[in-house]
């Protein structure tokens, strides 16, 4: 595991493990995506192995990307944050932009949830508190992640059994909009992850910290339900269902856990950001009080106090908190056309 979520097309042999970049040694390639690949690398300096991420070239011919590029991975490398992934470096070398950060061994979440399906409840909540820490801490610095999913969560090995998991949140220096500034995105093209993506960032509005909320309301629900909560059978009734279709409650899915949840999320989930808790840390704070409070919510009991410590400057994270903002709902979604129905119904995954 490492700790970008790699980017360039996959079979694209890259030629460079053994190889020099800057002054990093190239030992082996550990991941690929759209718009980069990930190499854990050695810092020739330092002696120290890095996590080394090389974009796309035609990224580096641009020069408003390499502008913004360069500016957001300052902002990236300021944050000094334990869940935050410590960028060391973000430079250009012979027509390659790149970026050390930190390598971190273990696995991401993507990975995990794979493997083992939905979490425990005390194990989803300590990933998402962490996660929720993160990116509030971004937030604190104008910067919006836009694409939080479980690929750029990484759970390393915690440091007691209080503690079990570390979790680091990665990929600040490469975001969505330095590409759609560049023209590397065009009109019906949306350049994340659909499983995740917040109603705003679809249809081209403004997006500030709740739309991370959203997504990261997204990955919570997949870490207890063990899928997303949108599932359709194509990308358009996947983004309309972003739009306009209600979330199934968790408690559908996953029965047995405190009723309390499903308002959590469904709030954290609504369609207008106005509507969503104004912080990550409100949500994920209002969500283990929920967790806690149900009888019989599994693992929701535990770090009851520091839930009330946590997020609490926030009017959600407060006890009694309305569950729905004073301001009116949204106007009825149109009827959804045959393509855009929900499939999947009656085949939903229980744990």
């Amino acid at each position: 595991m490492t700790a970008g979520g790699a980017d360039l097309p996959a079979g694209r042999p890259s030629g460079l493990v053994g190889r020099q970049v800057a002054h990093y040694r190239i030992d082996a390639e550990v991941g690929r995506g759209g718009m980069a690949v990930v190499y854990r690398a050695t810092d020739l300096r330092l002696g120290r192995t890095v996590a080394l991420k090389l974009l796309a070239p035609e990224l580096a011919r641009n020069d408003t990307f390499r502008k913004r590029f360069a500016h957001e991975s300052r902002v990236a490398a300021a944050i000094d944050h334990p869940n935050i992934v410590p960028v060391f470096e973000a430079g250009e070398t012979e027509g390659l932009l790149y970026i050390a950060m930190r390598f971190v061994p273990g696995q991401d979440l993507r990975a995990l949830l794979d493997r083992a399906g939905p979490l425990p409840v005390a194990t989803a909540l300590r990933i998402a508190v962490q996660v929720a820490s993160a990116l509030d801490a971004a937030h604190a610095h104008e910067l919006v992640h836009r694409d939080v999913k479980p690929g750029n969560v990484l759970v390393a090995e915690g440091t007691d059994s209080d503690r079990p998991e570390h979790v680091y949140l990665t990929d600040f220096g490469l975001t969505k909009k330095s590409l759609s500034l560049t023209g590397f995105t065009s009109v019906g093209q949306f350049v994340g992850t659909l499983d995740y993506v917040a109603p705003e960032q679809i249809s081209g509005r403004p997006v500030d910290g709740r739309c991370d909320v959203y997504s990261l309301g997204c990955v919570v629900y997949e870490t207890l339900a063990g899928s997303p909560p949108f599932r359709r059978d194509d990308d358009m009734a996947l983004l309309w269902a972003h739009q306009y279709d209600p979330p199934p409650p968790l408690s559908d899915v996953r029965p047995g856990l405190p009723a309390g949840m499903d308002e959590v999320l469904a709030r954290a989930l609504a369609k207008a950001p106005e509507h969503r808790y104004d912080s990550c840390m409100a949500f994920v704070t209002e969500l283990r009080r929920a967790a806690s409070s149900g009888a019989g919510g599994p693992g929701g009991a535990e770090d009851g106090a520091e839930d009330r410590a946590e997020g609490g400057g926030s009017p959600a994270g407060r006890p009694g908190a309305p569950q729905v903002p004073p301001a009116g709902p949204p106007p009825p979604p149109p009827a959804p056309p045959m393509w855009a129905l929900p499939v999947f119904r009656g085949t939903e995954r229980a744990p």
